[in-house]
């Protein structure tokens, strides 16, 4: 009976032993043999798993399937029109989504839903065709709760051709690999074995910001810790915490500094603490402040507020925790306003028109507000009047007529 208890508990420990193994070794990622996968950082970082995985981050590109897509594809609420005889509409067949063009009553083709982009604001999605990926003519977006046509689509034609090249996964995914040609093409713009941008392999690709995305390779910190888990100080990672002002700002604008720039290297290639300006230089014309558009620019316009520039500290994670998407309460914004600002003086018409609650608890709206995107502007059909796609703005000033 004793023996059968030892064996039994050597049973049991041997189960715990095979449980605490290291998960990475078994994983293959397709950036490399240096990458452990987000998976394996649960296990230690779960906290910030658990937020991170609901944010505009990792939900920055995702599998178009009906739990992650917004919007509608019910009878009344699912097609675009484009003139009396040609409309595009949002059908389910199948358990796959689609997006259906009819002329004249009559299906012409049906254009699958297989990635999108985007979820906090807005979703546009595309196809795959051929290693290639297509953009679809109509988007959702959540400020009028319908669809409506992709960012510069026209809404009297529906075009299915517009190419979504590599560059363009790269602020929206973790991963894709170009495609190979191992053999001649009869299009020119394809060479054997030459890397090109819009010829992709869709089975490389890594939905959405991951942690590696903006941490680095974690294959040996991984390893590391779980050998070693009473280590304190973080190994074979590389913390933001050791990083300074300008690689900081820089692991962000690699993606949230605008796209009038001359790429030298792919953003993929990208890791922290390295410099943006071996990635990608400013072309001249961007340099106009009047040119930073509040989609994708951020930190061209904050880079233009005089808080930014009279600060030696203030970077992005000042007021952003990339972990979590923004509260919606701007109360925990004004509280890091405030911390600068204690004695900050209003204008007499400024302290009659609006509270003093307002003033303590909303700084934003008046010195951050929303305005609208030269880069974005869509229509819910033909008929309908252009709308303008507005965002918050970066530019941290006085604005004398902010938008309410």
């Amino acid at each position: 009976m004793k023996k059968a208890r030892i064996v039994f508990t050597i049973f049991i420990f041997g189960i715990f032993l095979t449980g605490c193994k290291n998960e990475s070794d078994d994983y293959t990622d397709p950036r490399g043999t240096d990458y452990a996968g987000s998976e394996s950082c649960v296990q230690c970082h779960q906290k910030q798993h658990q937020t991170a995985i609901h944010s505009g981050h990792f939900k920055a590109s995702l599998p178009a399937t009906k739990e992650n897509i917004l919007g509608y594809f019910a009878n009344g609420k699912n097609t675009f029109v484009y003139d009396k005889n040609t409309r595009v509409v949002m059908e389910e067949r199948n358990d796959s989504l689609y997006q259906v063009l009819y002329k004249n009553g009559k299906e012409i083709k049906a254009y699958p839903f297989d990635v999108i982009f985007g979820f906090k604001h807005a979703q546009t999605s595309g196809y795959w065709k051929n290693h290639r990926f297509y953009e679809l003519p109509i988007s959702y977006y959540k400020s009028i709760n319908n669809w409506a046509t992709s960012p510069n689509y026209s809404a009297t034609k529906p075009d299915f051709n517009r190419k979504i090249i590599k560059e363009c996964f790269a602020c929206h995914s973790s991963n894709i690999a170009s495609k190979y040609v191992t053999t001649a093409s009869t299009e020119t713009y394809t060479f054997m074995g030459m890397e090109v941008d819009d010829f992709m392999n869709k089975n490389t690709l890594l939905y959405g910001i991951d942690c590696e995305r903006c941490h680095g390779p974690a294959k040996k910190h991984v390893q590391t810790h779980l050998k070693f888990p009473d280590l304190k100080k973080t190994q074979n990672m590389v913390s933001f915490r050791n990083l300074n002002r300008q690689q900081r700002i820089d692991a962000c604008g690699l993606c949230h500094s605008g796209g009038d720039h001359t790429k030298l290297k792919s953003r993929f290639q990208f890791k922290p603490g390295e410099s943006l300006s071996d990635y990608f230089k400013e072309n001249q014309r961007s340099k106009d402040t009047l040119n930073y558009d509040v989609h994708g620019n951020q930190l061209g316009l904050l880079s233009r507020s005089k808080c930014f520039q009279k600060s030696q500290t203030m970077d992005c994670i000042t007021c952003h925790n990339p972990h979590q998407d923004s509260p919606k309460s701007y109360v925990s914004y004004s509280k890091i306003c405030i911390s600068c600002h204690q004695n900050a003086q209003h204008n007499a018409v400024t302290l009659k028109t609006i509270s003093k609650l307002k003033l303590t608890n909303n700084c934003v709206e008046c010195h951050m507000p929303k305005q609208d995107s030269k880069a974005i502007r869509f229509q819910q059909s033909n008929s309908s009047a252009v709308t303008s796609y507005s965002l918050r703005t970066h530019k941290i000033a006085i604005y004398p007529t902010a938008k309410k």
